[in-house]
């Protein structure tokens, strides 16, 4: 599904149907394809936005979670997007919660997959193997349950940004900007509703950290779901899109009158 990519101003972004916005941060190796599912499905319900988040094109001191988060900020300030629902996976997630938590007045709920922020395994100690298509290929499939996901398209592109020496040292950057801004001590200053989308099977982000982010998010609700890994939204889209759209109803419907 090809979808159009508008351009405003330095902004980048998909923008499809209309409603609240459904505003999607893709994570560390993400791109829109990750989230075509999801846009086919909302498109009929919400507004649909996926912003191309610069990875790989701030400067090396804004490349960081608060610069991507700052930059989510300028955004959804531009495009003025109200009442969104902020929906993050893994690295994502984590640019989510940081913009939340210093912007909250436009959100109106959060949801996480996969995400940063308390805890993740990254692509390992010897991580960026450079130059090794075998090696690129098993630590992409290990992203999934079924390694079948992680087409020869989807490696290709890890292995090009492994493989460019400026990307490769932003990624390693942004890997540790994650690691060093750990949340848990904020995550109680979330009032928004939080929904937790969490695959049983997820190497990078174990099912514990999505117990801990229930834990330590106020208004929250988690699901796990069975035989996925670290992207849902990629692996089990139906059972998803499902999750999701009863949270959102569930949101969206008027207060019950006592």
């Amino acid at each position: 599904m090809q979808y159009e990519i508008k351009q405003v101003d330095k902004f980048r972004f998909v923008e499809e149907g209309e409603g609240q916005p459904l505003v999607l941060l893709h994570g560390l190796f993400g791109a829109l394809s990750n989230f075509v599912d999801l846009v086919e499905y909302f498109k009929a319900h919400y507004k649909v936005v996926v912003p191309m988040l610069p990875l790989f094109e701030l400067d090396i001191l804004h490349t960081s979670v608060g610069g991507l988060a700052k930059f989510v900020n300028k955004f959804i300030e531009a495009r003025n997007y109200r009442n969104v629902h902020l929906l993050g996976n893994s690295l994502g997630g984590h640019v989510a919660l940081i913009y939340v938590l210093k912007n909250p007045e436009r959100i109106k709920s959060i949801i996480l997959t996969g995400s940063s922020g308390l805890f993740e395994s990254a692509m390992g100690d010897t991580y960026p193997k450079r130059g090794d298509y075998e090696y690129i290929k098993k630590k992409t499939e290990l992203t999934f349950y079924d390694p079948k996901i992680a087409s020869k398209e989807l490696v290709d592109e890890v292995y090009e940004i492994i493989n460019n020496r400026i990307k490769a040292i932003k990624i390693i950057a942004l890997a540790k900007s994650a690691i060093r801004n750990n949340l848990g001590e904020e995550l109680n200053q979330i009032k928004q509703p939080a929904l937790l989308i969490w695959g049983n099977n997820d190497g990078i982000t174990p099912p514990f950290v999505g117990r801990e982010f229930q834990r330590l998010i106020p208004h929250s609700e988690l699901h796990f779901i069975d035989k996925c890994g670290h992207a849902p939204m990629m692996e089990v889209p139906a059972e998803f899109n499902e999750i999701l759209h009863q949270f959102l109803t569930k949101l969206n419907e008027p207060a019950a009158v006592a």
